[in-house]
């Protein structure tokens, strides 16, 4: 596994788990999560570079400064307790953990002045830091 190094501010597995119900949306059997155009987008074109069987891994780990933060990778190791949700073709990875701290959430890709980066829009989230990489449940 290799994080992710391109520049961003704020922001955050597959198995046979996953019903794809819906094209913008896929529920596995525990949660929901969803991605934007815009995330769907920029994560399709960074696996293109990667090898066959890679996939993009949302996280969440303890730390940051609001008790919680993000992670996202790329992967190419599935675990038992991944989750896949599939968003306009494009498929993310949550372990079964962090998906109760993300249920429900979207992913975004956001570029402005501020830069490019991933951005979570988390319901579960009531409180975050200054520049959204931690928050607190």
């Amino acid at each position: 596994m290799h994080h992710i190094t391109e520049p961003f501010c704020r922001a955050a597995f597959f198995s046979e788990r996953v019903v794809d119900t819906m094209p913008d949306t896929a529920y596995a059997t525990t949660g929901k999560f969803s991605l934007t155009d815009a995330a769907a987008a920029r994560i399709s074109a960074m696996l293109q570079g990667e090898a066959e069987g890679s996939f993009f891994r949302v996280a969440v780990n303890g730390g940051g400064c609001s008790g919680f933060q993000y992670e996202f990778s790329i992967d190419s190791t599935r675990h038992e307790d991944d989750l896949e949700f599939n968003s306009h073709g494009v498929g993310v990875v949550i372990d079964e953990m962090s998906l109760e701290l993300v249920d429900q959430a979207e992913l975004d890709f956001v570029q402005d002045l501020m830069g490019a980066y991933f951005a979570v829009n988390n319901p579960n989230a009531t409180a975050s830091c200054g520049c959204g990489t931690s928050f607190s449940v």
